[in-house]
C-alpha cells in the first residue's frame, strides 16, 4: 500500500531539512539512493513545475525504471496548481512511499481532504521550541548564558529559525527574518491573491504583528487603520488577513465561554508564528514578557496536538483552554512570576 506523509509549516522552520534526514535515514537502512527521488520545487530547474500534468511527468520521468519501492520527496507542493491529482495518481501503486511538505495552511485543511483519497498522515512543524533553541546553540557551538532569563531574552528576540543561530550578529539574525518574510510574501502569498496594494498589505501585516496576544476584531483593525488615515476596506483586510493565516505568519485563536460550552464570535488573539517577526519591526530594547510568553505557550500547545482557545466567563479570562485528542481539558494562565499575576489581578 502506497503510504503518504504530509508536513506543513512556515518557510525555513526545518521541513526541508526533516525531508533530508529521512531519506539519509534510509539509506543508512539500506535502501539504495536510485530508490530515494527528491524533488524541490523551489529549487532552480523545477520552479517552472506549474501544473498537475508538469508535475507528474516529472515524477514518471524520475521513477522510471526504478525497481523496488520507491521513496518520492516533494518539497514545496503547494507551487503546483492540482498536485492532489498527481498523489491519488500514486493510489493504485503498493510500492511507493511519498513524502510532501508545503508552507501553508491548505494542506492541513479539511479542503485537502475533500480531494486526496486514501489515508494519509499528517502534522505541522513549528520553529525551534526554547529547549530546542539551546540544543541548536550547543550543536553549532555556540555560548548559552549561564542566566536563564537572559537566554530567554536572546531565544524570544533572535527567535526560532534553525539557520538564524549559525549567525553571530543580532544584525544578520533579524535581516535573516525581514528576508524570511519577504520570501513568504512572495512565494506563499503573492502567488496565490491578488495584492493590488502592496503598502496596505504591509500596514494590516503589521498591525497585527505589533498588537499579537491582544484582543483584536477585524473591525478594530479597519477602524483603527482608517484613523490613521488608511482608506482600506474591511472584504481587502479579510483578505489580508486570511492570507497572512494561510502563510503561516501568525495564527487566531477564538475565544470559548466556559459556561455555555461554545466558541465567542468577535475579538481573537493572533499569535506569531516566530517572534522574531515582531522584533524586526521593533527595534526598541524593551521586553513586554507578558505577550511573549503567550505566544510561547501557545505555540508550544499547538505543536504538541492540542487545540487551543481563549476562556471567557463573563468579563473573566483564562489566557488558554486546552483540549486533546481525548476531549481532556486543561486550564492554563500565563505570567512571567505568581507575584505579577497576583499584582495584575489586584489591579496594582
Amino acid at each position: 500500500m502506497m503510504r503518504l506523509i504530509l508536513s506543513t509549516g512556515v518557510r525555513r522552520c526545518g521541513k526541508s531539512s526533516l525531508m533530508l534526514t529521512i531519506a539519509d535515514e534510509l539509506v543508512d537502512r539500506g535502501v539504495s539512493e536510485d530508490n530515494i527521488i527528491y524533488i524541490d520545487l523551489d529549487k532552480r530547474g523545477y520552479r517552472n513545475i506549474k501544473s498537475a500534468d508538469q508535475l507528474d511527468a516529472l515524477s514518471e520521468e524520475k521513477i522510471m525504471n526504478i525497481k523496488g519501492t520507491k521513496y518520492l520527496f516533494i518539497d514545496e507542493v503547494q507551487n503546483v496548481d492540482g498536485f492532489e491529482e498527481v498523489l491519488n495518481g500514486f493510489r493504485s501503486e503498493d510500492d511507493y512511499s511519498i513524502f510532501v511538505t508545503g508552507s501553508n495552511s491548505y494542506l492541513l485543511s479539511g479542503e485537502l481532504v475533500t480531494k486526496l483519497t486514501g489515508r494519509y498522515i499528517e502534522f505541522e512543524i513549528y520553529t525551534l521550541s526554547f529547549e530546542e533553541y539551546e540544543s541548536m546553540k550547543l550543536f553549532y557551538k555556540k555560548s548559552i548564558s549561564s542566566n536563564p532569563l537572559e537566554e530567554l531574552s536572546s531565544y524570544i528576540i533572535d527567535g526560532g529559525f534553525p539557520r538564524s543561530i549559525q549567525f553571530d550578529s543580532v544584525a544578520d539574525r533579524r535581516t535573516y527574518a525581514q528576508n524570511v518574510i519577504k520570501e513568504i510574501f512572495e512565494k506563499d502569498i503573492r502567488r496565490r491573491i491578488k495584492v493590488k496594494d502592496r503598502d496596505a498589505f504591509e500596514i494590516v501585516k503589521n498591525f497585527i504583528i505589533n498588537n499579537y496576544a491582544s484582543p483584536i476584531s477585524i473591525n478594530n483593525i479597519v477602524d483603527s487603520l482608517r484613523k490613521n488615515g488608511n482608506k482600506i476596506t474591511k472584504p481587502t483586510v479579510i483578505k489580508y488577513v486570511h492570507a497572512l493565516l494561510d502563510a503561516k505568519i501568525i495564527y487566531d485563536c477564538s475565544r470559548y465561554d466556559m459556561k455555555s460550552k461554545k466558541s465567542i464570535k468577535g475579538e481573537k488573539k493572533y499569535y506569531l508564528a516566530d517572534l522574531s517577526f515582531y522584533y524586526v519591526l521593533n527595534t526598541d530594547n524593551q521586553m513586554n514578557y507578558g505577550p511573549c510568553l503567550e505566544n510561547i505557550v501557545y505555540i508550544y500547545a499547538r505543536s504538541h496536538d492540542y487545540a487551543v482557545s481563549i476562556g471567557r466567563i463573563g468579563k473573566l479570562e483564562c489566557d488558554f483552554i486546552l483540549r486533546d485528542y481525548d476531549l481532556n481539558y486543561s486550564y492554563v494562565q500565563v505570567a512571567y512570576t505568581i507575584l505579577a499575576r497576583k499584582e495584575s489581578d489586584n489591579g496594582t
